[in-house]
């Protein structure tokens, strides 16, 4: 009997998963906790704990991998946990971590203790189905007294924090500040907005040029997403596309950009303009899609475009998070007849052997690097390095964020093949786009005029 009721306790306090303490039992305790540090006068913290881009795992590998993810997730939760630490999962992928007995000034040992969970959790998975799967973690952090007073205020203020971290780029930590109340209602609003949006049609393709180093044509095209907010105007993608992402939005979104910019690629073709590469982003997300390849196939179908003329540009956070499948995914869309480039390559896991093994047709370097040169020499020293070994390996090099005269002479001298970037122009929509097609103009190889030569002088 005592048995049974132990185990229905536990039951009822206890996530079946991931056999951490459950939402209710979690809330019980803070609050108690709460209690107990008001009356000694001590302070504690709310860690908000959600793992990144989690939905991804879930819907290209399935929910019962991801169950799996989550119990791994929870045993080293648990494993690591030590005194004045209660440990639990909220559901989904969201644990919440709470610390007591606190030192005076708690600021370097709940970061210390922060930084220790992302490293726990980022540390490789043991096990044949769990092997080559990386999992990243975004955490926010809140403070009692000063961040709230209760339970709900510290949990609900950690999560705002939480979603700060993910937006400063994710596997990261954030601690709250009134700003974030604002920034999360903030969110809300553009994701309300953003799910009427593609409805609506308020997106637009913007297209930069890709612009030859050496002949200073225009070569192709990246295409660029827009969204002109009927309340708001223009919203800047840094703004939209990680709550795009998150939401799963992105993958609608993607696929009305591949399919209005390969339209817009073949009227011009028709229309006798010389014939330009598109560039398309495919998302992390879009990446893990079991239906990507034939998404593609019937997009370019639609539009009547040739896949050739397609370069589909995958990060390298893409391909780790795919893991062990990204070869074959990326040999599908090879056969589907499109080509393939690493987008921000250097920013990430850059790796020889990843380059080696991946059948990829184009290096793009990040404009982070491409800022400083030719005057740091660290710049420098890891742009030259980036562009023999594409060189090496037989793929083209694209640098963006080329913005000056200095920048584009360096290029040249190391062999790069392609630049966009503001010193030739930036995303245009598509008819001016294509009046400045029309009137043949390309950028004067000469460092030292600024003049535009028309195409047709090319030999």
């Amino acid at each position: 009997m005592r048995e049974n009721q132990e185990q229905l306790t536990r039951q009822a306090t206890h996530d079946s998963l991931t056999g951490l303490q459950n939402r209710p039992a979690l809330q019980q305790h803070l609050e108690r906790a709460i209690v107990s540090a008001r009356q000694a006068r001590e302070r504690l913290a709310v860690l908000f704990l959600d793992l990144d881009r989690f939905k991804n795992i879930n819907d290209s590998l399935g929910h019962p991998f991801g169950d799996l993810v989550l119990r791994a997730i929870g045993e080293r939760l648990r494993d690591r946990h030590g005194h004045g630490e209660t440990v639990g999962r909220l559901g989904g992928d969201e644990f919440l971590i709470v610390l007591e007995d606190l030192p005076e000034n708690p600021i370097a040992h709940v970061t210390a203790h922060a930084e220790s969970l992302l490293e726990s959790i980022a540390e490789p998975f043991q096990g044949e189905r769990l092997r080559d799967l990386y999992v990243g973690a975004s955490i926010g952090i809140s403070l009692f007294p000063e961040d709230g007073t209760d339970g709900a205020a510290l949990i609900k203020n950690a999560d705002a924090a939480m979603y700060q971290a993910k937006a400063k780029g994710r596997n990261t930590f954030c601690f709250y500040t009134q700003a974030l109340t604002k920034a999360a209602k903030s969110r809300l609003t553009v994701e309300s907005h953003l799910r009427r949006a593609l409805e609506n049609e308020e997106f637009e393709v913007f297209y930069q040029p890709q612009v030859g180093v050496e002949s200073g044509a225009i070569v192709g095209v990246e295409a660029l997403v827009r969204w002109r907010d009927p309340d708001h105007g223009m919203v800047l993608p840094g703004r939209f596309i990680p709550i795009a992402e998150d939401t799963g939005l992105i993958t609608s979104i993607g696929e009305w950009v591949l399919g209005r910019a390969a339209r817009q690629v073949r009227a011009w073709q028709s229309a006798g303009l010389p014939p330009l590469r598109l560039t398309v982003n495919l998302s992390p997300r879009q990446f893990l899609q079991p239906n990507l390849v034939q998404s593609i196939r019937d997009g370019l179908a639609q539009a009547g475009l040739d896949p050739r003329w397609v370069e589909l540009e995958i990060t390298e956070t893409a391909l780790m998070q795919q893991g062990s499948d990204a070869p074959a995914t990326l040999r599908q869309l090879k056969d589907a007849g499109v080509r393939l480039a690493i987008d921000d390559f250097g920013t990430g896991y850059s790796s020889l052997s990843y380059l080696k093994r991946f059948p990829l047709d184009t290096l793009k370097i990040d404009r982070c690097f491409i800022r400083d040169v030719p005057n740091d020499s660290s710049d420098v020293e890891i742009t030259t390095t980036i562009i023999a070994m594409a060189r090496s390996l037989h793929l083209k090099v694209v640098a963006e964020g080329v913005e000056n005269r200095a920048q584009l002479a360096f290029l040249r001298l190391q062999g790069c093949d392609v630049y966009q970037g503001f010193l030739f122009g930036p995303g245009l929509p598509a008819a001016d786009l294509e009046s400045l097609l029309k009137s043949g103009q390309r950028l004067a190889s000469n460092p030292g005029t600024r003049r535009l030569q028309p195409v047709a002088e090319r030999g």
